[in-house]
């Protein structure tokens, strides 16, 4: 079965749920870089990973008028005005989009064994499309189909739009997750989609309210996802409420809910710092080096570092990244301390025996205090209590906002102007089109969908007030019209 990339000129982000479900249970449970993998793992001291994070959001810019623009990429906006800003870095912006398609396969030429794990929003991967740069998708499908290089590149999934996890209502988010797939699949084929194992949250926002994660790993187990990139300073040690003591080593993610329900899912742990700088100067690489083999069940098991950043933003990832990323797998492949994408490690770790019961355990941050007082199973309502209750006990220190790649940013204080429209459009969506059972195969479905999920891209809280919670608001608004008009 082939996934079509386009119909009626938008993106198959739906009806195409069945396809991507079989080909995601047909893929379960095989491994995907094992055989192909030459690393020998009891035998190398460590490794290191690095992925990067790509995205774009989709504006309406295409025009004068908010109200009628064509909807772009915000890359296209800055292409067309140079002249504004920091936009004179939009041509580089674009080369960083295409040019792991180039390194790869000029290390592979070498003899080398470079590794990077790729995460691109939907929106990103479908602006470039519609401004046309056709070059840096071919440049990516080379590097993701052909045989000689796929083993090197590792595409984490992703949610269409951009969302932030914690603040997102859960229902757009499984629409969004769905969407990614069936949108990557229509790009690369099913078979690419079938090696994608993990998952890369937006802006690394992890939900800790204890039913909006369960909700959350389980649209990801759902989805087929084995694993997921959380920042270490979003879980915690459900014995004492501290960080990960091992945060090189893959962890367990356990999320249970009011009603008593557990789900879990394994968490690769992205150290904190600063994550551009530490990515462009391929400083997992030498952390690493650094670690010596941790004894698990009688065996000595390698750890690995793994960071993720921005692709493209910064002097640091734009400049200094290409050649000390040539340096690196130079000096690396080969060695004691290989680059490993990060289920290419968890397949070596598992072919050992050591399995997901052998991790250690974590749970969203700030879930421990909720434990002390509430006995999953006594609901919702008594959920929301303990919380108000340890709002008011311990004010500042606990938030169930959700974690994400800084402690010090709210995705929801001071965004009511634009949360506001979102949750009534998304209300309005579920009313017009989820709970009556449109076929999501329909244009209309497809155009809704393609609208709310555009609206929800964290750009247009991050950014702050003024243009970017206007773009928000033009998007709730052709949403709402849509499902107003068209259903």
């Amino acid at each position: 079965m082939k996934i079509p990339e386009y119909i009626n000129g938008l993106p198959a982000v739906s009806g195409f749920e069945k396809e991507v479900e079989t080909a995601v249970k047909e893929a379960d449970g095989a491994p995907v870089f094992l055989q192909e993998s030459p690393v020998k793992f009891n035998e190398i001291r460590s490794a290191f990973s690095i992925a990067l994070h790509m995205h774009q959001p989709l504006i309406p810019a295409g025009g004068r008028d908010l109200s009628t623009a064509e909807v772009i990429s915000n890359l296209q906006y800055m292409m067309e005005h140079q002249d504004v800003g920091d936009n004179h870095n939009a041509p580089v912006f674009l080369w960083c989009y295409k040019r792991m398609g180039e390194f790869i396969p000029q290390l592979c030429k070498e003899g080398l064994e470079p590794r990077v794990s790729l995460d691109y929003s939907g929106t990103l991967l479908h602006g470039l499309r519609h401004m046309g740069a056709d070059d840096v998708i071919d440049s990516l499908r080379k590097i993701t189909c052909d045989k000689a290089y796929n083993r090197c590149v590792e595409w984490l999934g992703s949610a269409w739009g951009h969302p932030v996890a914690p603040s997102t209502p859960m229902q757009d988010y499984r629409l969004h997750v769905k969407a990614w797939q069936q949108h990557f699949a229509g790009i690369f084929g099913i078979e690419a989609l079938k090696r994608v194992k993990g998952f890369s949250p937006a802006e690394m926002a992890l939900p800790n309210h204890p039913d909006v994660a369960y909700e959350f790993v389980s649209i990801l187990r759902e989805c087929g996802y084995r694993w997921v990139f959380v920042q270490e300073h979003t879980v915690e040690i459900p014995e004492n409420g501290n960080g990960p003591v091992q945060p090189h080593l893959p962890h367990r993610l356990v999320c249970t809910n009011s009603e008593g329900g557990s789900v879990e899912i394994v968490a690769i742990i992205k150290t904190q710092g600063s994550d551009t700088k530490l990515v462009g100067q391929m400083q997992p690489y030498y952390e690493a080096k650094g670690l010596s083999p941790l004894e698990i069940k009688g065996k000595n098991i390698p750890l690995m570092s793994a960071q993720i950043s921005d692709g493209e933003n910064g002097g640091v990832m734009m400049n200094e990244f290409p050649p000390k990323y040539f340096e690196v797998i130079r000096e690396c492949s080969g060695g004691s301390t290989p680059a490993m994408n990060p289920t290419e490690y968890l397949e070596h770790l598992y072919a050992e025996g050591i399995g997901m019961e052998d991790l250690p355990v974590v749970q969203p941050v700030c879930q421990r205090a909720i434990w002390a007082r509430f006995r999953p199973g006594d609901g919702r309502a008594r959920l929301e209590e303990v919380i108000k209750e340890l709002r008011k006990d311990i004010g500042v220190n606990f938030s169930m906002e959700g974690g994400s790649w800084t402690n010090n940013l709210s995705w929801v204080r001071g965004y009511k102007d634009v949360l506001t429209p979102i949750e009534e459009v998304s209300a309005l969506f579920y009313e017009k089109v989820l709970k009556p059972g449109v076929p999501s195969s329909e244009h209309r479905y497809r155009n809704a969908l393609f609208h709310l999920m555009c609206a929800e891209t964290s750009c247009f809280r991050y950014w702050g007030e003024g243009i970017w919670t206007d773009y928000a608001k033009e998007f709730c608004r052709r949403t709402k019209d849509i499902l107003q008009y068209d259903f």
